[in-house]
């Protein structure tokens, strides 16, 4: 889905609207949550996929405990543009996500949020934290990250 299309159904949004991110992997999904009014992001989870599915149960959970208005996941694709098998279990997870739960969800270009993630983590860890690097705390800092751009990118649309 290209940004326009996302920036124009974003205006149906309320503006005190919640929102959850996803940063979908075949292993992990990274979950954040965040808020349009504020435009901030937070990291929330990370769970476990189950048999190679995602956990529709504990996504069920937090749907209904958060009770976002929309669902943000982040769309991988190669640096230059091009689709991967990854592209597309994402797009796949993102209409199960709408079909299951009958919420909006819009697609982020999420190039380099992994990454981002980890160093981040890489630094923090430098910076005095102990332990290893958690690929879980990678993956719900992603969805962050992913949140976070798609929150930056409706700056300036209102309802």
């Amino acid at each position: 889905m290209n940004r326009d299309k996302t920036q124009q159904s974003a205006i149906d949004l309320p503006l005190n609207a919640t929102l959850l991110g996803f940063d979908f992997g075949l292993k992990r999904i990274g979950i954040a949550s965040g808020q349009r009014v504020t435009s901030s992001a937070s990291t929330l989870i990370t769970l476990e996929s189950r048999n190679n599915k995602p956990d529709w149960e504990a996504i069920g959970s937090l749907i209904e405990e958060w009770r976002p208005a929309a669902l943000i996941v982040g769309e991988p694709c190669h640096l230059n543009g091009e689709e991967s098998e990854i592209t597309l279990a994402a797009r796949r997870f993102s209409r199960q996500l709408h079909g299951r739960f009958n919420l909006p969800v819009y697609m982020m270009d999420e190039r380099l949020s992994s990454q981002e993630a980890e160093r981040i983590t890489r630094e923090a860890r430098r910076a005095g934290r102990k332990g290893r690097v958690n690929k879980g705390d990678i993956d719900k800092l992603a969805a962050q990250i992913i949140l976070q751009s798609w929150l930056d990118s409706q700056q300036g649309i209102t309802t």
